[in-house]
């Protein structure tokens, strides 16, 4: 429980600047230090830095030098690990510099992971699921639950709740996201839909038609309400097809995105019908026609 204690006044420290405790100590003054003693941050929750963005950082850098102070650790005598600001560390090398201002705190593995992540979900231009992932390891490294998480970066629960949820999805939307080819609304609904192949089937004809976010929402709510009404068992005693052919059923109305009509008489007659809700929908289902005629 102490560590937990001493976790949360290390934060405090990072967001406002003033507690002070020996676990997680912070030096008052500005320090000068020599770029070639800083190394990288093992816990950096960001995967990429845009090359463009940084070279105009760099070159604001240039011209007016450093606004904003990193922040670092001190691992031994001649070596400190950044614990926030590896943009600026990184556009201050290209820029040329061979030192910068920064603030120097002591802070063990733990803390320093949770004030990096907190410091990153905060003040960087972080995508969804970067944030996610960061939540998560807070979650999962520094024992937090999604409460104390909520606390900590001083977000509502059910935005927290609505991040990880992200983590959730098939691989390629994840990747869709952080590529910025949906919107975390975009995303948000589809997470509501538990089939990953439906996911990634509305996923396509997102990315196809350039669905709305709204669209989107519709698509999903008619799905899930097909999905409620439909008893599988009932249907294929009451329309008498083989049991066999369920298995079609089931990829059709997946497929369509809609409660498709099966029917088959003793004969192996029958006919399929896709019903639509709106014009809209008609040109949706149309559109896979054509693909399919295509």
């Amino acid at each position: 429980m102490a560590k937990k204690s001493a976790l949360g006044r290390g934060l405090g420290a990072l967001i406002d600047g003033a507690d002070t405790t020996s676990h997680n100590e912070i030096v008052s003054s500005i320090n000068e230090i020599e770029i070639s003693k800083i190394i990288a941050n093992p816990f950096q929750p960001r995967t990429k830095f845009d090359e463009e963005a940084l070279n105009e950082l760099a070159a604001s850098i240039k011209e007016i030098g450093i606004i904003q102070p990193i922040t670092l650790r001190k691992i031994d005598e001649d070596q400190y690990q950044i614990i926030a600001g590896e943009r600026r560390f990184r556009a201050s090398k290209i820029a040329g510099l061979t030192s910068i201002p920064a603030y120097v705190r002591i802070a063990d593995d733990e803390g320093m992971l949770e004030m990096a992540l907190v410091e990153n979900i905060q003040r960087e231009d972080l995508d969804a699921i970067e944030i996610a992932l960061s939540y998560q390891r807070l979650i999962d490294e520094c024992k937090l639950t999604q409460e104390n998480l909520s606390d900590r970066v001083g977000k509502k629960r059910s935005t927290v709740t609505n991040y990880l949820r992200l983590l959730k999805l098939p691989a390629k939307i994840q990747k869709g996201i952080v590529e910025k080819n949906i919107s975390m609304g975009h995303a948000r609904a589809l997470v509501n839909i538990q089939d990953s192949d439906m996911q990634l089937m509305i996923y396509d004809e997102i990315i196809r038609n350039e669905f709305s976010v709204r669209r989107v929402e519709e698509i999903v709510r008619n799905y899930n309400e097909d999905q409620a009404s439909f008893q599988p068992e009932e249907k294929v005693k009451n329309q008498k097809f083989p049991t066999e052919y369920q298995d079609l059923y089931n990829h059709l109305s997946k497929y369509f995105q809609s409660k498709i009509d099966f029917k088959m008489d003793q004969t192996g007659k029958g006919k399929i019908t896709i019903p639509f809700s709106s014009t809209k929908d008609l040109e949706r289902i149309l559109g896979i026609l054509d693909q399919i005629d295509a």
